[in-house]
C-alpha cells in the first residue's frame, strides 16, 4: 500500500510561524501528521505548500496546481486572514476562489480540512474604530467558509471561537500567530474531528509544549526585527484603506446607523454565495 499523502494549503497559520523548531517552522498541520497514521505499517507522505503572505488567490493559481498534482488523500485549505488585510478585498471573488479549490479537490477524491478563523484586529487590540471593519471582513470570510464547507463535505473547523483565544498562552509575541501551544491544540482539534470521521486512528497529538516558551526579551526582539517587517509590508496598502474605513466607521457611529455597515456586508456575502449557486445550475445561462 502506497503511504497516505496529506497535503497542506494556506498562509503563515499553516507555514507554522509562531511554532520554531530549529531554523524553520512546524505548525499544527506538521503536529497532526502522526495522528492519521494508524501505525508502523502506515506511513503518512506530508507536503506544505502554505506560504506566509498567502491570500484565496495565491491558494487557487499556485498551490492548488501543486497540490492536485500530487493526489493527496487529506488536504487542508486554511486561508482568508491575508484577503481580509488588503485593500483589493472582495467577498465575492474570495468565495468564487474558494469554490473552486474546494471541488476539484473534492472531485479527485480528497478528504478536505477548512477552518474558520479569529478576527485580527481583536487578536491585535485594534482600538475599535480600526477592528469593527476588519471584524466584518473577517466574519464575512468565516460565513462563506462555513457555507461552502457543508457544501463541498468538509470537515470544518470553527477555530474562530473557543477559550483558547483568550488564553495568551496559545499566542506567540505578535499576538497574530498561534504559539507552539496554539498550534497543538488546532491539532488536536483536527484530530479530534477527523477521529469521529473513522480518518485519524493514529495518536493524538500532545498538547502539551515539546519546547520551552520563548523568554520574553526573545519575543521583544522578534518583534523588533521580523515581527517589525511582516507588520509593514501588509501595512503597505491596508493602512489607507482602513483609515477610510475607520473614517466611515465614525461617521455612522455619529449618525446612528452603524447597523448599516452590517447589513451591507451582510448582503454582500448573501449575494456572492447566491451567485455561486445560481453558476452551479446547468440552465444558469
Amino acid at each position: 500500500m502506497r503511504p497516505l499523502r496529506f497535503v497542506a494549503l494556506g498562509d503563515s497559520l499553516t507555514e507554522g510561524v509562531g511554532d520554531p523548531v530549529g531554523e524553520a517552522w512546524r505548525g499544527w498541520a506538521a503536529l497532526l501528521v502522526d495522528g492519521l497514521s494508524d501505525g508502523p505499517d502506515t506511513s503518512v507522505e506530508f507536503t506544505n505548500l502554505a506560504v506566509s503572505g498567502a491570500q484565496t488567490r495565491d491558494v487557487l493559481e499556485r498551490q492548488t496546481p501543486a497540490a492536485l498534482a500530487l493526489a493527496p488523500d487529506v488536504v487542508s485549505v486554511v486561508i482568508g486572514v491575508n484577503d481580509t488585510l488588503r485593500c483589493t478585498f472582495d467577498i465575492h471573488a474570495v468565495a468564487t476562489r474558494l469554490d473552486r479549490v474546494y471541488a476539484a479537490f473534492r472531485a479527485q477524491g480528497a478528504v478536505l480540512l477548512t477552518a474558520c478563523l479569529p478576527d485580527p484586529g481583536a487578536m491585535l487590540g485594534l482600538p475599535g474604530v480600526l477592528a469593527r471593519p476588519l471584524a466584518r471582513r473577517q466574519r464575512a470570510v468565516n460565513t462563506v467558509v462555513h457555507a461552502l464547507s457543508e457544501r463541498h463535505g468538509a470537515v470544518h473547523l470553527h477555530a474562530a471561537e473557543g477559550a483558547w483565544l483568550t488564553d495568551r498562552a496559545m499566542w506567540s509575541a505578535d499576538r497574530l500567530h498561534p504559539g507552539e501551544r496554539g498550534h497543538r491544540q488546532l491539532a488536536l482539534r483536527f484530530h479530534a474531528l477527523l477521529e469521529r470521521e473513522g480518518i485519524a486512528t493514529g495518536d493524538t497529538p500532545s498538547a502539551e509544549p515539546e519546547f520551552p516558551a520563548p523568554t520574553r526579551s526573545a519575543s521583544l526582539w522578534w518583534l523588533a526585527t521580523a515581527g517589525t517587517g511582516w507588520v509593514a509590508r501588509r501595512c503597505t496598502d491596508l493602512l489607507p484603506q482602513l483609515l477610510t474605513l475607520a473614517a466611515a466607521e465614525v461617521r455612522h457611529r455619529a449618525r446612528g446607523t452603524s447597523a448599516r455597515l452590517d447589513l451591507s456586508a451582510s448582503h454582500a456575502v448573501a449575494s456572492a454565495l447566491a451567485a455561486l449557486s445560481v453558476a452551479e445550475q446547468p440552465d444558469a445561462a
